[in-house]
């Protein structure tokens, strides 16, 4: 039973993963690569549960539980910040300089493998501790949730690959930065509305994920589509 409970937590994320490595037109990612993002993406879990599990403690010295500062705080700069910034960090450490960071799109396989790498170990952990439904439940909203925090993040991440090739150094860290914002908004928002248990949040949590999904899958097709090597302009539009 373990095992098919496993194969349920992996099985979404395996499907996410191949559908944006065949969106890759230009050229292929080396699996080696893929395979070290995937590792990382399950190092940024435990980095992420150890600074949450700190964060939370000291906020509930200072703010009462589940309050709103409390829940703002707690999904947004401990939660969305620690979950993103590690897959962050740990995703630059071993691309930003591969000499197979050579397309813009690349940026988005980057960031999508080690979301769905952080997103496989943890939804594991979920599917083991709750159930069958729980991986069900996870395949439709977490899973792809972090599948499109990467989105967002590599879409930008790519482009700054393009601006430091062309000498616009500053622009690069900008780049970077707004990606690493918009991860951390779109997570923070995603935990926030999930937490509130109304019907009516759940009407908006629907509505979010929803546009949010439709949104990064139009991302992926126009950036795909309209993919170069870098060294040839940096007029990429989001």
């Amino acid at each position: 039973m373990e095992l098919i409970l496993i194969v349920a937590a992996i099985l979404p994320a395996a499907f996410l993963m191949w559908r944006v490595y065949q969106a890759d037109r230009l050229e292929k990612e080396p699996w080696s690569l893929l395979r070290s993002l995937l590792i990382l993406g399950v190092a940024a879990t435990a980095l992420a549960s150890f600074a949450e599990q700190l964060g939370d403690i000291l906020l509930s010295w200072f703010v009462p539980e589940d309050s709103l500062p409390y829940n703002i705080i707690m999904y947004f700069l401990i939660v969305a910040v620690s979950e993103e910034g590690f897959k962050y960090l740990l995703m630059k450490s071993r691309t930003w300089n591969s000499p197979h960071f050579n397309c813009s799109f690349d940026g988005v396989v980057y960031a999508v493998f080690i979301s769905l790498g952080f997103a496989i170990w943890e939804n594991i952990a979920y599917v083991l501790s709750y159930g069958l439904a729980t991986a069900v439940a996870r395949a439709l909203t977490a899973v792809p949730g972090h599948a499109c925090f990467g989105v967002f993040m590599g879409t930008w991440y790519g482009i700054a690959k393009r601006y430091e090739e062309a000498g616009l150094l500053q622009e690069a860290a900008r780049s970077r930065r707004t990606g690493l914002l918009v991860a951390v908004l779109l997570h923070g928002t995603y935990d926030f509305i999930a937490a509130m248990q109304t019907e009516a949040m759940s009407l908006v949590f629907v509505v979010f994920v929803l546009s949010m999904f439709i949104t990064a899958v139009r991302l992926v097709r126009r950036h795909a589509g309209s993919d170069s090597y870098i060294g040839g302009g940096t007029d990429m539009e989001i």
